[in-house]
């Protein structure tokens, strides 16, 4: 079944660069918007491991069109870095990545008049974060989540003002059936979803199995069923990492290439968000009902 595509003049403007003192390598950010239009809600997003803001056009086109402003950082951890497993920097990246984050949000007019002069046209009280895979632990910790120690601790507090709503795609679960691999290089990897109480749509893949953990998919579901309420699940029955291919069309990690998928997760994530900031519940309504009459290949569950 093809993709119907969404008519909306969009525009993308890179690289914009962000002050981040002390990061070592330039914040940059790529800002996608519609070419028309006033009161804009902003999506800041955060990519999985490896990627950069060239990144999850699939993704962003469609929000874009559907009337947000997109602002994508590239982490230090793309592979445009080069900071692998190894390097003694990439202990800390975690940190980092939320910091750049809270930068974006920091600085967002910075960013806005760079990209155009959109910062006349955007609504500071709408802003949400979404994240993919790692990014969704990024994003998880901007909406509240905590980063448990080794001794079960709830780490500091990284929730920003500024956000009002978010989005986990694939969020990293509990660190309790963490593997030896990543107890060894991802120890920071143990989220405490309790503390993350802003409204969250999270995705997961019901056949998303992770070299990170011992458990099945059900481990991308622990955002919504840990988290207190408002939350919202879309559980994707033949879902695997990338959803359909979230990253980019063709990409060699997607492993179950699937555009009308990929459309599925964009538009749940666009129609929550606009449900969520309070400015459009229809599109949300509709797909809450689809799913409901469905034939069981994808689900949306509430809380």
């Amino acid at each position: 079944m093809p993709v119907e595509p969404l008519d909306r003049r969009i525009v993308a403007v890179k690289p914009i660069v962000v002050p981040a003192p002390g990061r070592g390598i330039e914040l940059r950010v790529k800002v996608t918007a519609p070419l028309s239009g006033r009161d804009l809600p902003v999506i800041v997003f955060s990519h999985g491991n490896a990627w950069s803001l060239d990144g999850y056009e699939p993704l962003v086109d469609r929000w874009a069109a559907a009337g947000f402003v997109v602002v994508q950082p590239t982490h230090l951890d793309s592979r445009r870095n080069g900071i692998g497993w190894d390097d003694p920097r990439f202990g800390t990246v975690w940190r980092v990545r939320i910091a750049d984050l809270h930068a974006v949000l920091d600085r967002l007019d910075h960013v806005l008049r760079r990209a155009g002069g959109l910062e006349d046209r955007v609504d500071r009280g709408r802003i949400a974060v979404v994240g993919h895979s790692w990014g969704a632990q990024t994003a998880g910790a901007v909406l509240g989540a905590r980063v448990l120690d080794a001794d079960g601790v709830p780490g500091e507090d990284f929730s920003h003002p500024a956000v009002a709503a978010g989005a986990l795609i694939a969020a990293t679960g509990t660190g309790d059936t963490l593997t030896p691999f990543a107890v060894e290089h991802l120890p920071f990897m143990r989220p405490d979803y309790s503390t993350m109480a802003l409204p969250t749509l999270v995705v997961a893949g019901g056949k998303d199995r992770s070299r990170l953990s011992t458990r099945g998919p059900d481990w991308f579901t622990d955002a919504y069923h840990l988290g207190p309420s408002p939350k919202s699940l879309l559980a994707v029955a033949e879902g695997e990492h990338t959803l359909g291919g979230i990253a980019g069309e063709a990409v060699a990690e997607t492993t179950d290439e699937d555009p009308v998928r990929v459309a599925l997760v964009a538009d749940a994530i666009s129609g929550y968000l606009l449900d969520a900031l309070g400015l459009d519940g229809s599109a949300w309504a509709a797909l809450t009902a689809a799913g409901a009459a469905g034939g069981g290949e994808w689900s949306i569950s509430a809380k």
